[in-house]
């Protein structure tokens, strides 16, 4: 994406990140019906710009986690296989975006049916599809304090979210090395959060093979629950 912004932002003498943000915002959704297979995003589900923030470590976020898990348990029933608190708010100590990520499992993400309705009826939209997850944040009238990412029970999805989170809660330069990516990416893509994500692409794949090899070492397997 960043690449893409470049060389539309070269010829006029500008620097990716100094495209208009509408203008990105065009550009980013085009690209990425092309850059991630079956990607949808869902009609009426835009919010206004809100810039990225990061902020210390939380402790009240584990117990704001806990008490999402417990609405949609009472929504979703035994539609959710499983439901975890995934992304940074999961790792102790760790700078991250006041958002608490949290990672459903069901057994069939094309079954929107049996998941769609009853996460929306607990005030969070579905934002968009691919063929790995649905995405679902707040509706625009409320404030984005968590994100909700739906995969199917036993996928690389789902695992690898869990691992990342267990590899950084064990591994203090890994962390280290993932809130510098983070900083950076925020220093010049606090309006861009496609962009954001991705400027922390690099740092992120690394860890990622440092997770697995340290799941081989330690014998790490996702987690009964």
């Amino acid at each position: 994406m960043i690449n893409l912004y470049e060389l539309v932002a070269n010829p006029r003498g500008l620097k990716p990140h100094e495209l208009p943000t509408e203008e990105r915002v065009r550009l980013s959704t085009r690209a990425l019906y092309e850059m991630h297979a079956g990607f949808e995003v869902v009609a009426g589900s835009d919010r206004k710009l809100e810039l990225i923030e990061l902020v210390p470590y939380d402790h009240e976020w584990p117990a704001r986690f806990k008490d999402w898990r417990q609405k949609l348990i009472g929504a979703l029933g035994p539609a959710a296989r499983r439901i975890d608190h995934v992304g940074s708010t999961a790792v102790p100590g760790l700078k991250a975006k006041p958002v608490i990520d949290i990672q459903v499992s069901v057994d069939d993400i094309l079954d929107e049916t049996t998941y769609v309705p009853a996460i929306e009826s607990l005030g969070v939209q579905l934002r968009s599809r691919d063929d790995d997850q649905r995405f679902f944040r707040p509706f625009a009238d409320r404030t984005r304090d968590v994100h909700i990412h739906v995969c199917n029970a036993g996928s690389a999805w789902e695992r690898r979210h869990l691992l990342f989170v267990a590899y950084l809660g064990s591994d203090p330069a890994a962390r280290d090395a993932y809130l510098k990516a983070k900083e950076s990416a925020t220093a010049r893509w606090a309006d861009d959060r496609i962009a954001y994500t991705e400027a922390k692409d690099g740092v992120i794949r690394e860890i990622g093979t440092q997770a697995e090899a340290w799941a081989a070492r330690t014998r790490w397997s996702v987690p009964e629950i």
